[in-house]
């Protein structure tokens, strides 16, 4: 990391490009948690604490090991996780929330309810017509 993401992280944001748009912390906030499988990575590092990868990727359902590896990659450079080796023999790293993932929290949980409440699962017949 630079010296001036350390310290816009200590003053407790996020640099953006667009600062001082109106539509910019919408827009910001989508392109960080908007791929398919970083709100689920988030939402189980809340759930249950800091995680080994093989824990991850059984958590996550249906998540390749790549895509788990690649979405890591993203969500660490995007400063909401941490990555730490926590032994060189046998190799074992452990991933957690930064304070600002820990912060994505009430964003995560209201997507969660928002679609416990809007979403169903297909009818019989619309699944299995096709």
């Amino acid at each position: 990391m630079t010296d001036t993401t350390d310290e816009s992280e200590a003053a407790g944001q996020l640099e953006v490009w667009c600062a001082g748009e109106e539509w910019c912390p919408v827009t910001t906030t989508s392109s960080l948690i908007g791929k398919k499988w970083h709100p689920v990575i988030l939402h189980r590092l809340l759930e249950h604490g800091p995680s080994g990868f093989n824990e991850l990727k059984d958590d996550v359902d249906g998540i390749s090991s790549k895509v788990l590896s690649d979405s890591l990659d993203d969500l660490g450079e995007k400063q909401l996780v941490d990555r730490e080796v926590v032994s060189e023999k046998p190799f074992r790293v452990q991933y957690s929330l930064t304070l600002h993932g820990e912060s994505l929290g009430p964003v995560i949980y209201e997507m969660r309810d928002w679609g416990l409440e809007h979403l169903s699962e297909p009818a019989e017949e619309e699944s299995s017509a096709g």
